[in-house]
């Protein structure tokens, strides 16, 4: 059976003595593992709108050869990871699966009648005698032998453990486009393979930026959708050119570098994603792509010094729309930051929206914003907040200009993005000729004020010589304040660039006691911001990759490891979460 998605295969144990014990069992847990299979296939869906596909093995397992068969099964499909589910003891090292290419996880049901938590503790102490962690879920009050209903705590870690075992295997196999190298000496655009072959089981494919100009002089891209896209372009809103007289470009020079931007966007699509229409037109190799679920533009310096910049592309790629409508974003890094990229993509194949890019600029205090604009922060901003820049390209998405059931500002799964939604995220935008100084070839650059209280959750992937990747987490809000004091900030920067103000949500521990702190801690230059608070799914796909969290401030009760790590230690769960992750080493060394 060849499946497109990954899957999660749902395995039902069960005591093996016949003649009333295993009888008895039957119906309680194929119930039991039918109820798990359905709170994952209607709760969750794939980034590209599909519900989740899920497995259910159509008898229970209470020997080896059982084991045996439903583990041949598996490995016909693409199984992601496999959930245990019981409600009575079991034999333990005979039934369970030992595969360590997937993620594992056993539910043990809470009830009297029968020892399904003894099961789970001698299940997940043979996992780690092994060295295979895996993830324990156990309810918190006793059901009644025939209740098969899910409690709320274990469904949400039923939910948590399918949803960050279905991203390790969507980025399986996949690739990171690179287009382009080093970025201006930026650490973050030097690809690192082993990090992204031994973490994340995905390998690195690169192209020249050559291969846009080469692909624009040949014409190899779809002519009918560059006229289609072109025309899209033309109806965006544009400003003024704020650039020195000698820098204007007029209405033949605009609508030159708008062509030349559109079929950038074309073809860095094709590269990333393959277009058989250009098989069509002669362009059997070109045709094919690179098989990149992410990838990233150097532009700077060698590109952008003389061709127009990537904002129109890198805006346009990562938006959750296009000519047709809706549309699935890609995920697409500025500067080559392939570190702030995965990260990105962690956040996609976590919440399926778009996300944004952005340098983490500037920490301003209330003080310094008073002295700037003569305005008092208050509320959510009191503290002061963390100005979230790019250079010139971020998704539209991050104006949150869509809008909930309530009328608030939002952002949505790209599936559910509506007419009107494009439309405000249109209008919430003006693209503006570039910055002439910084990029001496053109383009247009993407400026937008995000709206203000949205939940959000910041996130970077940095690599450290001796220890290797780490993970950083910040939840917070987006902040909007007086207008005329946004935009006086906004000047002291770039007002033709994109904007959206931070602030994360402060624990009093750690990098957490101040927003001046996380900007201090904070590893690299760039991160990357996706719509809602996630940082706890974020911390248990961390830990299916090996990749310990540094820094986050997600509340203790909402953290969900495998039970692995708390034999490294409970006292303190970070020191904890390196030992674990250091032992067991990358998933796929």
């Amino acid at each position: 059976m060849i499946m497109k998605h990954p899957i999660i295969a749902i395995r039902p144990t069960i005591d093996g003595r016949r003649r009333g014990v295993r009888e008895s069992l039957e119906d309680q847990t194929m119930a039991l593992a039918k109820a798990v299979g359905e709170l994952i296939s209607t709760n969750l869906t794939y980034a590209d709108g599909a519900p989740m596909e899920v497995y259910v093995h159509p008898t229970t397992i209470g020997r080896a050869g059982e084991a045996a068969e439903c583990d041949e099964a598996l490995r016909t499909m693409n199984v992601a990871g496999e959930l245990t589910v019981t409600s009575s003891w079991n034999y333990v090292t005979e039934v369970m699966n030992e595969d360590p290419t997937i993620q594992h996880a056993v539910w043990g049901f809470n009830g009297t009648e029968r020892p399904g938590a003894v099961l789970l503790a001698a299940a997940l102490a043979a996992y780690a005698q092994i060295g295979i962690p895996a993830f324990g879920i156990y309810g918190k009050d006793v059901q009644d032998a025939d209740n098969t209903t899910i409690p709320a705590e274990v469904a949400d870690q039923i939910l948590a453990f399918a949803q960050a075992a279905l991203v390790v295997g969507a980025m399986r196999g996949k690739n990171y486009l690179q287009i382009g190298s080093q970025c201006m000496g930026i650490a973050g655009s030097v690809v690192n393979h082993d990090f992204v072959r031994d973490f994340l089981g995905m390998g690195v494919e690169s192209v020249d930026m050559t291969e846009l100009a080469r692909r624009i002089e040949l014409g190899i891209y779809d002519h009918e959708d560059f006229e289609a896209a072109r025309e899209f372009i033309g109806k965006l809103h544009f400003g003024e050119d704020r650039n020195l007289p000698g820098d204007v470009i007029d209405a033949e020079e605009t609508a030159r570098q708008l062509d030349f931007s559109t079929k950038m966007w074309l073809i860095a699509r094709d590269l990333l994603e393959g277009n058989p229409k250009l098989a069509e037109l002669g362009f059997e190799e070109e045709a094919s792509g690179h098989n990149a679920i992410v990838g990233g533009f150097q532009g700077q310096r060698q590109w952008t010094d003389f061709y127009p910049n990537g904002d129109v592309m890198e805006t346009m790629l990562n938006t959750s729309f296009d000519w047709t409508g809706p549309h699935q974003p890609n995920v697409f890094a500025t500067e080559n930051d392939h570190l702030n990229g995965i990260t990105m993509l962690f956040n996609h194949l976590l919440t399926n929206r778009s996300q944004m890019f952005s340098d983490v600029r500037t920490y301003w205090s209330p003080e310094a914003v008073k002295h700037a604009t003569g305005v008092e922060l208050e509320g959510l901003g009191a503290g002061g907040f963390l100005d979230l820049r790019n250079s010139g390209a971020t998704t539209l998405d991050a104006t949150g200009a869509h809008r909930d059931a309530d009328g608030a500002p939002t952002i949505k799964p790209w599936y559910e993005v509506t007419g009107e939604d494009i439309d405000a995220m249109i209008e919430a935008t003006t693209f503006y000729p570039s910055n002439k100084p910084y990029f001496r070839g053109g383009g247009f650059s993407t400026a937008f004020f995000t709206e203000g209280g949205m939940p959000v959750t910041m996130a970077r992937v940095n690599l450290v010589k001796g220890i290797g990747p780490v993970l950083q987490i910040a939840e917070g809000w987006t902040l909007a304040f007086d207008r005329a004091a946004m935009e006086t900030i906004s000047e002291r920067t770039d007002p033709t660039w994109p904007t959206t103000f931070f602030v994360p949500r402060l624990t009093g521990e750690g990098a957490f006691t101040s927003v001046y702190e996380v900007m201090n801690n904070w590893g690299a230059n760039h991160g990357a911001i996706g719509y809602g608070h996630f940082g706890d799914r974020l911390i248990t796909l961390a830990s299916m990759l090996r990749i310990p969290v540094n820094m986050h401030n997600v509340e203790a009760e909402r953290v969900f490891r495998p039970r692995y790590w708390s034999l490294m230690g409970t006292a303190e769960p970070e020191s904890a979460d390196f030992r674990a992750c250091t032992t067991l080493g990358p998933l796929y060394r």
